[in-house]
């Protein structure tokens, strides 16, 4: 529960459509980026995970790319974003450790379980700059369709609740973002785990040496020891020394995430040595002495036996099998119980506790202990050199540890500004989210009414309206200097859909009477098309126009806000709150996007030319297309329905081409004809406007030769 509420919750969720950009510009930032030296030509920060050029930077990679400029046009303002983005891939991720390499393709690790996260990619062209560093091909970026982060899907829901061992350090942001309490169980049984002080190394390699020796004195005592490592990598290179010291042990990282459940089932047998990384929230209760079940079952897979045929030796051996366990569990109580070994600590005091957790469950005896050094990365970032100091005054060198309340006390302070530290992004991406949250509910609102086809014509009629009303309000003129330009309106309407409002007409009402006659003489388009095409017709090809528009306006509405927010935060420097600032122009955005939806809809649904396609002709392939749109189904004769023969025909293709007169039935094109509806449709200028509604020029547009 709590890694999802809270460990997951600093990324949103994203649903991606078809790729886009140019993916291979990651190819030539990253040789560029190996050039680039570190804090002359770029900067790190580890713990924001982030790589910033310099100016000296910028000019070697301007001279690198043969490039004058980066920001004196659109075309080169991408560039310091993909080589920064290349720098952190080169510098920050590292294989085995943040992502794994298979079967050709990169796979994020989860820093939190230790699990392979198949399927899902880095944005912001981070995983594609990472795909180039192992010599992958960088495949293009995907594109974002909808989003929403953790804490505002989860309020979606009336109720929430849940069960964890490891919520307490994080009470404060359950309270505060989820409106959640959080209520101390006491366990069934009392706990006597012995958690023992940290041993502090200064070096790395001396503590990896102390680990592999405490290993193998446990194991030589039959104590079952669960070695928590950090990364794959150092759980490798840990089973490599184990090897070399003959202790027979198991790993678990992501590279054997199927065995998961039947390594931790085990890990609490006589003498099991059991490397995980990130143990926390395997979901497998560890059993000392062994897993009854576990053990049957791999020995039943081992003989070929069913429960039908072998039902007496199934239950003799689960006899032996019971006394063994049972012997064993003694012998690993005597020895002390689960022995919990960290390698490191976790940026979160919840996943050393998580782990911690794995060893005196329901009364049993066990101990946890960490090792670290002054090498690990929380100790490196925080620590290193003020412990170090201390630590050599007091004597330490040569590869002796040292126990100290006083570093444990540092290295728990450390965790505590990370978890703070974190706990600010996630806040911050929160209150971000709630501009976005707010147009997400009124858009997914009306995109589910187009879906449920629920009222809408009124939609359509007051979509009109608007732009009718803008298009005359900013034709007005400022009624002094400049005059009411009513000829820019009719054409307008002209292009629009088709109006045969003359302009003598439009001069003759002014502009107060302008909107009403525009409006007037939608209403009897609208009346007249609805007696062509049929009110279920014409029904499904407002649903289909709505949401074709809100789709495609909401995914550039994303981009946008994107965008925004990337370059919001500079405006501090301006005294500004950059919140404030998203809000505004958020809202400014979305708005705009809102007339984009209208305008589109308004310019397609008096201009689309619905056209019956012979069924025999199309085959098979409308079938799956009318299951998918219910617009895009064949019209059928009336000897082909079930229905009256004067049941309306639906619509099964568009083109977008002029309006047709009121009394006008448009012709449909012969099968054999190439040219789009809209075309060759009488003597058009070459310099007037196209009446496809493109706003080009006829010559530009449908009169191309």
């Amino acid at each position: 529960m709590d890694s999802i509420l809270i460990d997951e919750a600093r990324t949103p969720l994203i649903i991606s459509g078809p790729a886009t950009g140019d993916a291979d510009k990651y190819r030539q930032g990253l040789q560029v980026a190996r050039r680039l030296r570190n804090e002359t030509h770029f900067e790190l920060k580890e713990k924001e995970k982030q790589a910033i050029l310099t100016e000296e930077g910028i000019v070697v990679a301007q001279k690198a790319l043969n490039i004058e400029d980066f920001y004196s046009g659109a075309a080169n303002m991408e560039w310091p974003h993909v080589l920064e983005t290349s720098l952190r891939a080169l510098h920050l991720y590292a294989n085995d450790v943040d992502y794994m390499v298979r079967n050709g393709e990169v796979i994020i690790v989860d820093e939190f379980t230790g699990r392979l996260m198949e399927g899902r990619r880095w944005s912001d062209g981070l995983h594609q700059a990472v795909e180039a560093k192992e010599g992958l091909r960088p495949r293009a970026q995907n594109q974002t369709l909808a989003t929403i982060t953790f804490q505002n899907y989860f309020r979606l829901f009336k109720k929430l609740s849940g069960m964890t061992g490891t919520a307490m350090t994080e009470a404060g942001e359950f309270a505060s973002i989820y409106d959640l309490d959080v209520i101390n169980i006491p366990p069934n049984r009392p706990i006597v785990r012995n958690d023992q002080k940290d041993v502090i190394y200064l070096k790395a390699e001396d503590k990896w040496k102390a680990i592999a020796e405490e290993i193998s004195e446990s194991h030589a005592q039959g104590q079952p020891v669960l070695v928590g490592t950090i990364t794959i990598e150092s759980s490798e290179m840990l089973s490599g020394m184990l090897k070399r010291r003959g202790v027979q042990h198991q790993v678990l990282n992501a590279k054997q995430h199927e065995q998961e459940a039947s390594i931790v089932a085990q890990a609490g047998r006589k003498g099991a040595v059991t490397v995980a990384t990130n143990m926390a929230g395997r979901g497998t209760d560890i059993v000392l002495g062994g897993n009854l079940e576990g053990l049957l079952s791999a020995e039943m897979s081992r003989q070929g036996w069913s429960e039908e045929g072998d039902g007496e030796a199934i239950a003799s051996h689960r006899r032996q099998l019971e006394v063994q366990c049972e012997a064993e569990r003694t012998q690993v109580l005597d020895a002390g119980g689960l022995y919990v070994l960290g390698t490191e600590r976790h940026e979160a005091r919840r996943i050393d506790n998580q782990l911690r957790g794995r060893c005196g469950r329901q009364g049993d005896p066990g101990r946890s202990r960490f090792f670290l050094s002054l090498d690990d990365d929380l100790m490196r970032r925080f620590y290193r050199d003020w412990v170090k100091n201390f630590l050599g005054r007091a004597g330490m060198g040569g590869g002796e540890p040292v126990e100290s309340g006083m570093v444990s006390r540092a290295i728990e302070k450390a965790q505590k500004k990370v978890e703070s530290y974190h706990f600010e992004m996630r806040k911050n991406l929160l209150e971000y989210d709630e501009v976005m949250d707010k147009q997400r509910h009124l858009v997914y609102d009306q995109r589910q009414d187009a879906l449920e086809a629920k009222e809408l014509r009124p939609k359509i009629e007051e979509m009109f309206r608007e732009v009718i009303e803008e298009t005359v309000s900013q034709s007005q003129g400022d009624g002094q200097d400049i005059a009411p330009d009513y000829d820019s309106i009719s054409q307008w309407a002209h292009r629009k859909w088709g109006s045969a409002v003359a302009l003598s007409d439009l001069e003759e009402v002014g502009l107060d009477g302008c909107a009403v006659v525009l409006r007037e003489d939608v209403d009897r388009l609208l009346a007249h098309r609805d007696a062509e095409v049929g009110q279920e017709g014409m029904r499904e090809l407002e649903r289909f126009l709505l949401l074709d528009a809100i789709d495609n306006k909401w995914k550039d509405h994303l981009h946008n806000m994107d965008a925004l927010r990337a370059g919001v935060g500079l405006r501090g420097y301006a005294q500004v709150d950059p919140k404030n600032e998203y809000k505004r122009e958020g809202l400014e955005a979305f708005e705009g996007m809102l007339f984009l939806i209208a305008d589109q809809v308004t310019d397609y649904i008096l201009k689309v030319q619905i056209r019956q396609e012979d069924q025999s002709r199309l085959g098979s392939a409308w079938s799956s297309q009318e299951a998918s749109h219910p617009a895009f189904a064949p019209a059928l004769s009336p000897s082909q329905t079930a229905g009256p023969a004067t049941s309306a025909p639906r619509p099964v293709a568009v083109g977008y081409g002029t309006a047709p007169s009121p009394g006008t039935t448009p012709e449909a094109p012969s099968a054999g004809s190439s040219a789009p509806p809209g075309r060759n449709r009488g003597k058009v200028a070459r310099n007037a406007p196209c009446p496809c509604g493109s706003g080009r020029k006829y010559k530009q547009c449908c009169g191309r030769a």
